[in-house]
């Protein structure tokens, strides 16, 4: 036991944890592995076999525990493969890491290679599968079945072109094995497992290690002091710093980013760049920072960490929340199917479609294809943020480096897999060079080359070949930077080796390229520090409350930024990755800074000394990344000047005579000198001791603070989904390890269910009280629309889980097609048996009003189906789950879609979450609670479709309407336009007609011709439908429409409002009075005009308070962002609108007794007082004061064309049409004086009048001021006609 604490001592600054071997175990034999999906129909040699962890060392390391499972599993996705002389033996190297439980990660770097099986049992066992499987496929005796799979799947493409041994040396072997003839050799990994990706000098070490086995002459020492000497004695370079060890033959030098600089990133952006193109790569980003599923999918392995690690770097200073797995073992497939965010890669087979991939759920899912250099994108979501002006910056950055951003030609930069790390010449170094050398001068876009090209140039030339190549840079005009001093093999400038200078030229590109994009979060959230909220007084009861709590102010972030930027940062800041980034934030109040928000913080601060913000707030423009030069001379300068050196390997105390050296095979090496560390290191005595500082201090705080376990419980609960689940589990494959991860989907998946529609309601309700009157709005049109899109996508990944067969790439989609065909069965059977249910129905449509709409889950996807708009499942789901919350039925179609039993349980699993029945129960229950609010998410989306609406004309006497001889018309307006004049059959009363979208409903303008003799009619209100979303409208009337009767108008145009749902019966029956919070505005109006009403009278304050009510409103509707305002027209004509309280106004003291019993309007005094400004005398004086004059003439003008107008809107309209125009106009504070002063105000109002107060006059005057800081714009069915 001692031994693995000495091990373990200083691991957290050792550069190495672990030294791992695996392969063959000589005494188990070949076991096939059946998890890796087992092909007996392939040749032995291309099957593949169970691999072991032979040994590693130290036995234990307790900050890092050995987990062999998964190390066994992900130093060889594949298993063992097999091959023979006959076949390519190229060394691989690739890497992986494995996250633990608390997101911390561990990576490891794997070399590859063949070694020659010695043990008879071994051949004898292949020797005799062969020929079984001989006997059973006589036919497969093909000269391409020859090479094994698994390892041909780590070399990429490019490696199998160029091998030596092409397809003539296969063909000698034909593709067999006889013992007798054939030399049979095995793959073997040595791994090195670290606590921080130093990916190029790992790959150093270990090509070096194995360059000892396989060379003539035995190693300087035995391996055990190298193993040693990288285990024990050479430590992780201080933060700013470079180091210098040694490997068996050369030194290796890596180096750590300072405290202010980006986090340490080795693996090679640039690569990824140049698989993918910026443009993918961007695209790629992108979904990444919306947290969508991202399935990485290539043959070689190391592309797949590549570009998965290169994908999350560009993410500073936020970090990936979620599953992360850039390799996928093939045991792990049944992953695929989580229904959370994920970034997985998937090894693709040899000569495999993409096609014949089936994938559980496609519905938000980015696809990249890196083999092929083409990636599939979900439908439908915001672009990142000026990202012309970005792919354009990292395009430039890329060229300097001689690298093409289009993307798609396999790089051959030195770390990649295709060749072997260490040995810089590949196989036919003149081939290659002719090659781009011809590709250079054939070059027809001006001599910009691809940096392949280069990058193979710089590595393979000989000097003859370099002074060619700057001839024809000179000649060409290309800038090649990277050329300097490149001489092949040798020493290049500075002393330094091509390879070192190839890994210089990585690590500046690597840190150029993360730079460009970091400078674009400083931009965009150089201000969030304002907008966290700091709620809590400590840690404790911040952590207990976490989830109740608002931990940032949304809405106020969200109308401070730029307005092209609002799609994309709505939706970013419903992440998991942006909720973990405020958390840390909030956190550092009292314990120390998350290192990356450290750097993030520093570079803000130092952003606002210079100012850079300030006068680009809220603007758009992009700004390009201003250090790009000093951030890529602070690794030159710590490779230049190293700073540390580590103790070289030296001989160890070892038994003598054991570990002979036997060229091409890896030795066993002696346990007991490997399993501890070395006591006398001061370096390891100085960490030793530091490290016990570092506890003391620790348990200090946490006696300040609190429990670290209860913290940990705390913050693991904190984090909402996703955080538990990051890491599949390797090394437990047992049925109940998968049945406990699908338990934990389907928890996770409620709970999120529940804060989603926690949080639309809050946001929602939160809207609706600030339209009451209560407190601040803080939701926008933007905002709910994106919470609504992740409520489709949580459905959609609810749906996916545990699916049977996936169908479509929408798995609700396909359950709904699945359900309509059932149903569609059981109508067709119910029709042809003889019972009939019509008269019921014809019932409830003969009574006057509108026929209840029946709530069907198949009608709603009909309604979908005949959008020739939606062209995709995923598009069609979307729209039917916005439809479906429009009309308030979400829950309940769903509960009917789930209630058909027999049909989920043929379609899912039964660890599915749609056959959990409780959790299916509350996630209903929690979708209910959604109706309490009203959506408009379905018509404000789709404007362009046609929509039936019905229509219905409700009489106040039942009789009226069979009485009336006239020809009725009616004519719908929306926000999003108008249906025209539709004529209603007369005494029908009852309409429907198709017309493109209206949006909400506003007006309707209701009219006869006036034709026979009894031209009459009373109309209570007008009824209209949109026949898919089941919104029903109100208009009431309450007034008469006909020459000589009320106001003499032939046609009204009526406000509407939204009826409610359960008031839908009471609309059918005629009511006398409507309720009094929904009664119309003309109703209130007749009320103070027409004999039924003389009871009413407002008092003089009243009326000037409703005056400032409707004023006010009217300045709250222009103060609320554009998209999001409602209808103006109600707030202008509407029930408590300025219109009415201006018609109370003039009311007030008005004398309407009736001569000669004929009622007296306020349009009457308007049009005496027009007359006697008119008349010719008046004129004359009015002119002298010039400004009076053009008022009066302006006041004329508007009376004389509404009078034309050839509408017959009656006096009552006409006044109203009045004040809508001098509100838009700016005119009617114009006009109020002059109608003051006109002497007919004597004799049509009493001496109280509010009209003839001159202060109240004033004060009203100073009210309607306010309005003309707003552009009015009025409804097209209110100016009908006019001609101003």
């Amino acid at each position: 036991m001692s031994g693995t604490n000495a091990a373990s001592g200083a691991a957290p600054c050792r550069f190495a944890h672990y030294f791992v071997i695996c392969g063959i175990d000589t005494e188990t034999g070949l076991e096939p592995d059946e998890l890796a999906g087992e092909n007996f129909e392939q040749s032995p040699l291309k099957r593949t076999f169970k691999s072991k962890v032979l040994a590693h060392y130290p036995e234990n390391v307790e900050w890092n525990p050995f987990d062999q499972d998964a190390v066994n599993m992900l130093c060889m996705p594949k298993g063992l493969s097999f091959r023979t002389q006959a076949d390519s033996r190229e060394p691989q190297f690739h890497s992986f890491l494995i996250t633990r439980e608390d997101g911390s990660r561990t990576y490891g770097f794997v070399h590859t290679f063949y070694e020659e099986v010695t043990s008879p049992q071994i051949c004898s066992a292949m020797q005799t599968l062969y020929q079984m499987h001989q006997a059973e496929n006589p036919s497969s005796d093909s000269p391409s079945s020859s090479s094994s799979s698994s390892m041909d799947s780590l070399a990429s493409s490019l490696d199998e072109a160029d091998s030596p041994s092409s397809s003539s040396c296969r063909s000698a072997a034909c593709g067999g094995y006889d013992a007798s003839r054939d030399t049979l050799f095995v793959s073997k990994a040595l791994c090195l497992i670290t606590p921080m990706p130093f990916m190029h000098a790992c790959c150093r070490f270990l090509s070096q290690v194995h360059r000892a086995v396989t060379a003539a002459s035995p190693p300087p020492l035995p391996l055990e002091s190298y193993v040693h000497n990288i285990l024990y004695e050479v430590p992780l370079p201080p933060p700013g710093r470079s180091l210098k060890f040694h490997g068996v033959y050369e030194p290796i030098v890596c180096q750590r980013p300072g405290p202010g600089e980006l986090p340490l990133a080795d693996f090679p952006l640039g690569q990824t760049f140049t698989l993918l193109g910026v443009e993918n790569l961007v695209q790629l980003f992108n979904c990444t920072l919306l947290e969508m599923q991202i399935l990485l999918y290539s043959q070689d392995y190391q592309r797949l960490m590549t570009v998965a690690e290169g994908i999350t770097t560009l993410l500073f200073p936020f970090q990936w929340q979620h599953v992360y797995v850039p390799i996928l073992p093939a045991s792990l497939l049944h992953f695929l199917d989580a229904p959370v965010p994920y970034l997985m890669g998937l090894q693709s087979k040899e000569g495999t479609d993409r096609s014949k991939l089936e994938l559980p759920q496609e519905a938000n899912l980015c696809f990249v294809d890196i083999d092929n250099h083409c990636i599939e994108l979900p439908e439908d979501f915001p672009q990142f943020p000026n990202k012309p002006e970005l792919i354009q910056e990292l395009s430039e950055v890329l060229l300097r480096y001689g690298i093409s951003p289009v993307g798609g030609a396999p790089p051959t930069s030195v770390p990649t897999s295709t060749t072997t790390p260490g040995s810089v010449s590949t196989r036919h170094p003149g081939l290659k060079s002719q090659q781009a050398l011809r590709e250079l001068e054939d070059d027809g876009r001006n001599g910009n080359l691809g940096g392949e090209q280069l990058a193979v140039l710089e590595l393979l030339q000989g000097n003859a070949t370099l002074e060619r190549l700057q001839a024809l840079a000179k000649r060409t005009g290309v800038r090649v930077e990277a050329l300097r001093g490149v001489g092949g093999e040798g020493e290049a400038q500075g002393g330094r080796t091509a390879v070192e200078e190839e890994e210089l030229r990585n690590a500046k590109l690597n840190v150029q390229l993360r730079e460009v994009v970091a400078s674009r979060f400083t931009m965009m959230f150089a201000d969030y520090e304002a907008f966290v909220i700091h709620s809590a007084p400590d840690l404790e009861s911040w952590l207990t409350n976490r989830e109740q709590m608002h931990n940032f102010d949304k809405a106020s972030f969200l109308s401070d930024q730029p307005e092209p930027y609002l799609p994309f940062l709505s939706h970013f800041i419903e992440t998991q990755m942006f909720a973990t980034f405020i958390d840390n934030k909030i956190m550092s109040q009292w314990e120390e800074k998350e290192p990356l928000l450290r750097v993030f913080d520093g570079r803000i601060d130092k952003a606002r000394l210079y100012n850079v913000r300030a006068p680009s707030l809220r603007s758009s423009n992009y700004q390009r990344c201003t250090i790009l030069k000093e951030s890529a001379q602070a690794i030159e300068q710590r490779l230049m000047k190293i700073d540390h050196t580590a103790i070289h390997p030296h001989l160890l105390d070892m038994k003598i005579g054991q570990g002979k050296y036997e060229q091409g095979f890896f030795p066993k090496l002696q346990s007991d000198v490997l399993s501890v560390g070395p006591t006398n290191n001061k370096w390891s005595n100085r960490t030793a001791t530091a490290q016990r500082r570092k506890d003391r201090h620790r348990q200090q705080t946490e006696h300040l603070t609190l429990d670290n376990d209860l913290k940990e419980k705390y913050m693991q609960e904190a984090r909402i989904l996703g955080k538990n689940l990051r890491q599949p589990k390797l090394s437990d494959l047992s049925p109940a390890v998968i049945a406990q991860t699908n338990w934990k989907f389907v928890e996770g998946l409620l709970k999120e269910c529940r804060m989603k529609t926690k949080r639309m309601l809050v946001e929602k309700m939160g809207r609706e009280a600030v339209e009451l009157g209560h407190g601040e709005a803080n939701i926008t049109g933007l905002e709910e629309n994106t919470l609504i899109a992740s409520l489709c996508d949580l459905l959609e990944r609810i749906w996916s889980h545990g699916l049977q067969v996936k169908q479509g790439k929408s798995a609700l989609w396909s359950h709904l097609l699945h359900y309509q065909a059932r149903e569609e069965k059981l109508e067709q059977q119910q029709a042809e048996s003889p019972v009939s249910s019509c008269p019921e129905r014809r019932k409830s449509e003969s009574s006057i009003g509108m026929p209840s709409l029946r709530a069907s889950v198949i009608q709603d996807m009909r309604h979908i189906q005949s959008m020739g708009e939606i062209k995709t499942d995923v598009g069609r789901a979307r729209a039917w789950i916005r439809l479906s919350l429009e009309k308030k039925l979400l829950s309940q179609h769903l509960k009917r879609l789930l209630s058909r039993q027999a049909l989920t349980k043929k379609l899912y699993k039964r660890y599915a979450f749609l056959r959990c029945e409780e959790e299916k129960e509350q996630f209903l229950f929690h979708l209910l609670s959604l109706n309490t609010v009203d959506y408009f998410c379905f018509t404000s989306v789709f404007t362009t479709i046609m929509i039936p609406y019905r229509a219905v004309i409700i009489p106040i006497k039942k009789l009226s309407n069979a009485m009336t001889t006239s020809n009725p018309w009616v004519c719908v307006s929306g926000e999003l336009g108008d249906s025209g004049v539709r004529q209603i059959t007369k005494n029908v009363l009852e309409m429907t007609f198709d017309c493109q979208n209206l949006g909400k409903l506003t007006t309707v303008q209701l009219g006869h011709d006036n034709s026979g003799l009894l031209a009459k009619w009373l109309v209570d209100c007008v009824m209209v439908r949109n026949e898919i979303t089941g919104h029903t409208y109100k208009f009431p009337c309450g007034r008469w429409l006909g020459k000589g009767v009320d106001d003499g108008s032939l046609e009204r145009v009526l406000i509407g409002e939204l009826a409610l749902p359960n008031a839908d019966e009471d609309c059918g029956r005629g009511c006398r009075t409507p309720d009094m919070q929904h009664s119309p505005g003309q109703t209130r109006r007749v009320s103070i005009t027409s004999m039924g009403g003389r009871g009413y009278k407002p008092t003089s304050a009243q009326i000037q308070e409703a005056i400032g009510e409707a004023v006010n409103s009217i300045c709250k509707h222009f103060h609320k962002p554009e998209k999001e305002r409602g209808s103006l027209t109600i707030l202008l004509c509407g029930e408590v609108g300025l219109v009415g309280a201006l018609e109370q106004f003039f009311h007030n003291g008005f004398k309407s007794a009736r001569l000669f019993q004929k009622t007296v309007f306020v349009w009457d005094f308007v049009e005496k007082a027009v007359a006697y400004m008119e008349s010719a005398d008046q004129m004359g004086d009015m002119q002298e004061t010039a400004p009076l004059g053009l008022t009066c003439v302006s006041l004329c003008h508007y009376v004389s064309a509404i009078n034309s107008s050839p509408r017959n809107i009656g006096k009552d309209g006409k006044f109203q049409l009045l004040v809508c125009l001098g509100a838009r106009d700016r005119l009617l504070i114009q006009w109020l004086p002059l109608l003051v002063e006109c002497p007919v105000i004597q004799r049509m109002y009493e001496e109280s009048a509010l009209l003839r107060d001159r202060t109240t006059v004033n004060d009203l005057i100073a009210v309607l001021q306010t309005l003309h800081d707003f552009p009015i714009t009025l409804e097209a069915s209110l100016v009908k006609g006019i001609d101003l």
